[in-house]
């Protein structure tokens, strides 16, 4: 499998791009400044009220929306960690000895929270979702700090092997490896890339995410040398260590030999992430590229032109079948239906392969505008039970390379399926209509570069139930666009494949098409003028 990553760098936003085998599979959209909620960031903050019927508090990170903390996100180790934070925060010209902090008793999951906080203590807490809609984001008061191979958790002392490791003997080895290299006072887990991993490369790290802990202590003592800080009224309030960027972080978590290429069209973060590779993984630093072309970077790996046909409500997959994709402030819809097209007679067998198809395209769907919460899928009605289980088994299969925690149930009796996946950040939302070139904007059309592949799919169609001469009229603009080239133009390669015959009509709008048989009576295609 090959696997690139575009990344694109404008002014105020960075756009990443994954593609498997040159079809996307991630799109992620980042701003270019620090004044923003990120999963992984670290803050001292401050308890600014107590909501006791949901044993949680509000949490004042230095931002417009407080924070939300549940009792159950404090961690076992709460009580250590605030012990040595007062430390920290009572003598701060050196960081309290992680060797000689106080171990406390830890907390079990019964409790309230009033019991452990109250209004006007500081902790530190750790984002583990970004704010969504009118929420604001969710933190942990139990601190990771992650890495390639491993992730450092001050105060926990446990090792914990990745349970995707599968091997005895590796994990064994593992575990007395890092048991042997971990300082004191510290936990590890160790991630499924650590595997067959050389203790030097893994000791390497440690003292890596070590150092990012002592910084982060440090920029708590001392706030007027934290690079990171706000303009807050609260002095004690600031982020005290910024996760990773977007970029270097998907790098950490997905790369594996299959990348084949890194294309980045800013010297800048070329560079960054060029060192970050060869840290990493030093022999794979040849795949790390500059894009220095003229033609937008996106445009020139096709990621914009897939990101225009499969981020709209309603996305085409295979033989004819498309999705309607809805969002409510509940949950996610999503409609599966096979359109006119029949690939069977018989109505059960027809149902079972067009469901079949639109469960990869759904799985895919999910992973790409990374939808989260609840998603409710509207398959097209089975009465076999078999057909059902197959379904349903095909579905897991495809979630299980979703990186995303989720879960799935069987379908119901009223033939929908029920999916919950994880959601740390908001699904990603892109316009992907066009300005209507009549009205001037007053109206929105469906992005004109689908327009060809609406063309195809309408002549297919046609060509399945009628034999005899077809005249496509186009708009002279589009026209022009179909005929260039010549030899390899899409009007000779549509007269050789569907034995059209194109016509230039200056009576249509620009994106309508219309087709006539040999005694110019109008052939009716379903979907047309749609765009």
């Amino acid at each position: 499998m090959k696997n690139e990553l575009i990344v694109d760098v404008q002014q105020n936003e960075i756009t990443i791009a994954l593609t498997e085998n040159d079809r996307l599979q991630e799109v992620n959209k980042e701003e270019k400044n620090i004044d923003n909620y990120s999963v992984g960031n670290i803050y001292l903050g401050r308890v600014k009220k107590l909501l006791p019927a949901l044993n949680a508090v509000f949490v004042d990170v230095g931002y417009e929306k407080e924070a939300f903390l549940h009792f159950l996100d404090l961690g076992s180790d709460f009580l250590t960690t605030q012990n040595y934070l007062s430390k920290a925060m009572s003598d701060r010209r050196k960081a309290p000895s992680m060797l000689r902090i106080q171990r406390m008793s830890t907390i079990g999951k019964e409790g309230q929270i009033s019991d452990y906080l109250k209004v006007g203590d500081l902790l530190l807490v750790q984002v583990t979702k970004e704010p969504i809609n009118t929420k604001g984001p969710r933190l942990t008061a139990e601190i990771s700090i992650a890495g390639r191979n491993i992730v450092l958790i001050p105060f926990a002392d446990k090792v914990m092997i990745s349970s995707k490791i599968k091997r005895e003997s590796e994990r064994s080895r593992l575990k007395q490896l890092v048991q042997s290299i971990k300082p004191h006072g510290f936990g590890v887990i160790v991630r499924t890339s650590a595997e067959d991993k050389r203790v030097a490369e893994l000791d390497n790290e440690m003292q890596i995410l070590v150092k990012r802990w002592e910084e982060t202590i440090h920029h708590v003592q001392h706030p007027k040398e934290n690079p990171l800080i706000q303009n807050n009224k609260d002095k004690d309030v600031c982020l005290v260590c910024q996760e990773i960027g977007r970029t270097i972080g998907l790098i950490r978590d997905l790369f594996n030999p299959n990348f084949s290429a890194i294309h980045v069209n800013d010297e800048e973060l070329y560079r960054e992430v060029r060192q970050y590779v060869e840290l990493i993984a030093p022999d794979s630093i040849k795949i790390v590229k500059h894009y220095k072309g003229s033609q937008p970077i996106l445009d020139k790996y096709d990621i914009t032109r897939q990101m225009k046909t499969g981020l709209g409500r309603i996305v085409g997959f295979k033989e004819g079948g498309y999705l309607v994709i809805d969002k409510t402030e509940a949950l996610f819809s999503i409609d599966v239906n096979s359109g006119t097209k029949k690939v069977h007679e018989d109505q059960e067998e027809n149902a079972f392969h067009f469901n079949m198809l639109a469960a990869e395209e759904i799985a895919h769907q999910l992973r790409l505008r990374d939808i989260g919460g609840i998603i409710i899928v509207d398959f097209i009605d089975m009465d076999s039970k078999e057909h059902q289980q197959q379904l349903y088994d095909k579905m897991k299969e495809l979630m299980s390379r979703d990186r995303a925690k989720h879960n799935l149930l069987p379908l119901s009796k009223f033939g929908l399926m029920q999916i919950t996946r994880q959601r740390v950040r908001p699904a990603l939302e892109i316009d992907v209509m066009d300005t209507c070139p009549t009205c001037m904007g007053k109206g929105k059309v469906q992005p004109s570069i689908m327009l060809m592949d609406e063309i195809e799919k309408q002549l297919s169609t046609i060509r399945e139930s009628y034999h005899g001469q077809v005249n496509m009229h186009l708009h002279p603009y589009v026209y022009s666009y179909v005929s260039r080239g010549w030899l390899r133009s899409l009007k000779r390669q549509w007269k050789k494949k569907y034995d059209v015959k194109t016509v230039e009509d200056q009576m249509l709008h620009m994106l309508d098409v219309k087709f006539y048989d040999e005694k110019g009576e109008k052939i009716v295609v379903e979907g047309e003028n749609k765009l």
